[in-house]
């Protein structure tokens, strides 16, 4: 026997559909009802509005990427190799890319989101100090979350961005390395 989802799983399912395939400023209302098989005002009763329930699907995406590249950037595989694996993660699912990119340019005009988004941020930094320091994330030292995560962060984003601009000319993981050695070399 086939259970079906409620409506407001439906909703929630279309927006991360929508969210990959169309982006967030381009889900339209219409496209998230007619892609869950609602009425369209059954976003504003479930969610409230269009960009809580986009919100709430993009941190979900998010969530089910930072969980599979958690288990996919073993600490033993190594640095190059946990590059190598970010890199064709941003080739493979631009979608998810471009709509957090869109996020991020939604906060600066909603407070609300803006504190979200810093939520999230933190537990990104938290995750990748765990990763790379080889611990639970619970037991990570706040030191490696402020230094280490937030860097690699930081270096992650702007790799995302040169891939989603310029896939072309995008570094490697090899050129991520080599860089990385000769800012160290400099500092």
């Amino acid at each position: 026997m086939l259970l079906r989802m409620g409506n407001r799983e439906d909703l929630f399912d279309a927006a991360k559909r929508c969210l990959l395939e169309k982006g967030y400023d381009r889900s339209s209302v219409r496209d998230l009802a007619s892609t869950a098989g609602v009425n369209m005002a059954a976003i504003g009763y479930h969610y409230g509005s269009r960009e809580k329930l986009l919100n709430q699907a993009l941190f979900a995406l998010l969530d089910e990427w930072g969980d599979s590249m958690g288990r996919v950037l073993a600490p033993d595989a190594g640095f190059a190799r946990m590059w190598e694996s970010l890199i064709e993660q941003f080739a493979a699912n631009p979608g998810l890319w471009l709509a957090s990119v869109e996020l991020f340019l939604q906060a600066q005009r909603r407070p609300e989101l803006r504190g979200q988004l810093a939520e999230g941020t933190a537990e990104g930094r938290r995750g990748m100090a765990a990763i790379l320091e080889s611990v639970p994330e619970g037991e990570v030292p706040e030191r490696s979350v402020r230094t280490i995560g937030t860097v690699q962060m930081a270096l992650m984003s702007g790799v995302m961005i040169q891939c989603l601009s310029d896939p072309e000319n995008a570094p490697t993981a090899e050129e991520v390395l080599e860089g990385l050695r000769a800012l160290a070399a400099l500092a």
